[in-house]
């Protein structure tokens, strides 16, 4: 197929772009930027400027756009992840909606943290009801966005994903410097489950979704998912270092407000029941042996 990614640089689509030139799809770039390749389309999601023309005849769209939630929320911040996310994806469906022929499928980025933060040890399905709390509100406004293309009749999937982890930078970079000098510890009392998902595997569920059937919200996530405690004793295993340096609450909170409260503190215990009802196999279901193989690649 021909398949336009947008976000082709970064932790995700670093990895899916080979995968699916690999598999024999034709990928264009969308860049910001002046293209200066023939593989690269311009766009601006702020702006609303897209490349019509050179979308003609695409047959599917991934958008991965959305800049990171890891630092401090303030409200600039805030408004910055909202609308990282939700303008490119409305741009993009409304510009896939109007071509004739549209692409088949239309594949979004999203978060696990639709479902809330606030959900304790409740087992979280796509057919469980969206959370309260910032990143729920995102993760609605990101998925309603996509909207001018299911009415279009363009299939649309709309990815939860769990904790990305990869050797290539992601949560795990952000851990590994603290863990790795024996300062590493649970983030306050360790009960909030971590979902977590192999890039392998979320290379793999991309390449599903784009080859198959599927539409809808699908939970990208590993079916083991973990607290942050065992999560933490996990990694230092890992790297062969002691994590007895906790995290406190009230200090992470302080670090980082209402993003520790929800990001860190928070969490979903959420299963992928639509990717097993399919067959899809995790290569790598387990943290053990996925952080083994991740850090060998760090």
């Amino acid at each position: 197929m021909r398949v336009v990614v947008s976000g082709a640089s970064g932790l995700i689509g670093s990895a899916l772009v080979p995968a699916l030139e690999a598999a024999g799809h034709d990928v264009l770039h969308l860049v910001r930027r002046e293209p200066t390749a023939p593989d690269e389309l311009h766009w601006d999601p702020a702006r609303g400027e897209i490349d019509r023309e050179r979308l003609a005849g695409t047959e599917a769209v991934v958008n991965l756009n959305g800049t990171t939630i890891g630092r401090r929320w303030t409200e600039q911040r805030k408004k910055e992840i909202v609308a990282s996310r939700v303008e490119s994806t409305r741009l993009l469906a409304t510009t896939l909606a109007s071509l004739d022929p549209g692409p088949s499928v239309f594949v979004c980025a999203g978060g696990i943290g639709i479902y809330g933060y606030d959900r304790g040890d409740e087992i979280l399905t796509e057919e469980s009801p969206i959370g309260s709390g910032f990143l729920a509100e995102v993760g609605q406004e990101w998925e309603a966005a996509a909207a001018p293309a299911r009415e279009a009749a363009i299939r649309v999937v709309n990815f939860r994903q769990g904790l990305v982890l990869s050797g290539a930078g992601g949560v795990l970079g952000q851990l590994l410097t603290p863990f790795k000098l024996g300062v590493g510890g649970r983030v306050g009392d360790g009960r909030q489950w971590w979902p977590w998902i192999a890039i392998d595997d979320l290379v793999a569920g991309y390449l599903l979704v784009l080859e198959g059937d599927l539409a809808g919200p699908i939970n990208l996530t590993s079916p083991n998912p973990v607290t942050n405690a065992q999560f933490t004793r996990a990694l230092g295993r890992a790297l062969g270092r002691p994590t007895v340096v906790p995290f406190p609450a009230f200090a992470a909170k302080l670090a980082f407000g209402q993003m520790a409260e929800e990001a860190l503190l928070g969490g979903q215990r959420a299963l992928p029941p639509r990717l097993l009802d399919t067959g899809f196999t995790f290569r790598y279901a387990h943290l053990d042996g996925t952080l083994a193989h991740v850090l060998a690649q760090s």
